[in-house]
């Protein structure tokens, strides 16, 4: 469960076995139910958390009920309310397991400590934040220039294994269209 987590931290920056135990002990196993929530709107974001397996989704619930997906997340990916992790602010988003899903998570007291002992985490989680945000900038402005194939397409073309993990509704939110246009589109591309 922890190999995923410690390989994804030296992709980026170099640790030692000590560390690596250190940082074990460190984050807590969370085990999802199918639709079960590891963070609701109004809460405190107080973790950083990473999918050790399974998928999950980060969305938000606008004023006449219906969800927008920010972000879908699968093994191997960090997840969070950045915003709220990082203010000290009530979340404004869900997390909730589309499957059985473990996450594997660290308390921000915990994360502080370990930025003390193991220095080049704190680098690690600074790249990663960059990272999110560049991610997040690119997301705006594709869906605000490109077209809904197009928006499919890149999704298609970046991240093929979560497509087959999600139903279609969820997909359609996530790239702003209803699921009945996302289905023509579908077809288009099948059919061209």
């Amino acid at each position: 469960m922890y190999d995923l987590l410690i390989g994804n931290i030296k992709e980026l920056v170099p640790i030692t076995e000590d560390e690596s135990k250190l940082i074990q002990k460190s984050f807590e196993p969370v085990y999802l139910k199918k639709k079960q929530f590891l963070l609701q709107s109004g809460e405190y974001s107080n973790h950083m958390r990473f999918i050790s397996q399974g998928c999950v989704k980060l969305y938000s619930i606008d004023e006449l009920g219906a969800e927008h997906i920010l972000q879908f997340g699968i093994g191997g990916w960090w997840i969070n309310d950045l915003y709220a992790y990082l203010t000290q602010k009530p979340a404004t988003f869900f997390i909730q397991a589309i499957t059985p899903s473990t996450v594997l998570q660290i308390h921000r007291d915990r994360l502080n400590e370990l930025f003390d002992k193991i220095h080049r985490l704190d680098r690690f989680f600074r790249i990663k934040t960059q990272n999110g945000y560049v991610a997040l900038q690119e997301r705006t402005i594709n869906s605000m220039s490109q077209s809904a194939e197009q928006r499919y397409l890149d999704f298609l073309g970046r991240y093929r294994d979560i497509e087959q993990q999600i139903p279609q509704y969820m997909l359609a939110s996530y790239l702003g269209v209803t699921p009945e246009h996302l289905s023509a589109i579908r077809k288009n591309i099948r059919d061209y």
